[in-house]
């Protein structure tokens, strides 16, 4: 009886374990969900799934502590604002949709993916992604503020 006793018990962890590592898997893949340092460093963008797509707001950014909140082309504090609509995934595990500049609200095609490293890359680009430029952005770890400031 004992030696059936462990030789159930092995089976009941094997299966756990099997169980188990896909879903470690997944949890730890790379993708665009996340909170986002962009190129320069002076914003954090939080990217997440809206709807049936991926949308990406601005949820920190880099300014001293007497510095107003910046604000986008209609006036609104950038805080909060969603610049990066409707990410689908194509074929290639890259995110297609659209990013709008939020100095002069300008929206262009935009192209999101995740290299071996964890990086982000967008490819922002107006037309064809031929006429563009890419940026790489790095998951933020940081803290920030109740006032959407990094810290």
């Amino acid at each position: 009886m004992p030696v059936r006793i462990r030789m159930l018990w092995a089976a009941t962890i094997l299966l756990f374990m099997a169980l188990a590592v896909p879903a470690a898997r997944a949890v730890t893949e790379p993708g665009p969900v996340g909170d986002w340092l962009t190129e320069g460093g002076h914003g954090v963008i939080r990217i997440a799934p809206c709807g049936g797509a991926l949308c990406g707001r601005i949820v920190g950014i880099d300014r001293e502590p007497n510095e107003p909140m910046p604000t986008d082309v209609h006036g609104n504090p950038q805080c909060g604002l969603t610049i990066i609509q409707d990410a689908m995934p194509n074929d290639d595990d890259i995110w297609e949709g659209h990013i709008t500049d939020p100095r002069n609200g300008d929206v262009y095609g935009a192209r999101l993916w995740t290299d071996e490293q964890g990086n982000l890359h967008l490819r922002g680009y107006l037309g064809i992604p031929l006429l563009g430029e890419t940026q790489v952005w790095h998951r933020f770890t940081g803290q920030i503020t109740r006032d959407c400031a990094v810290g």
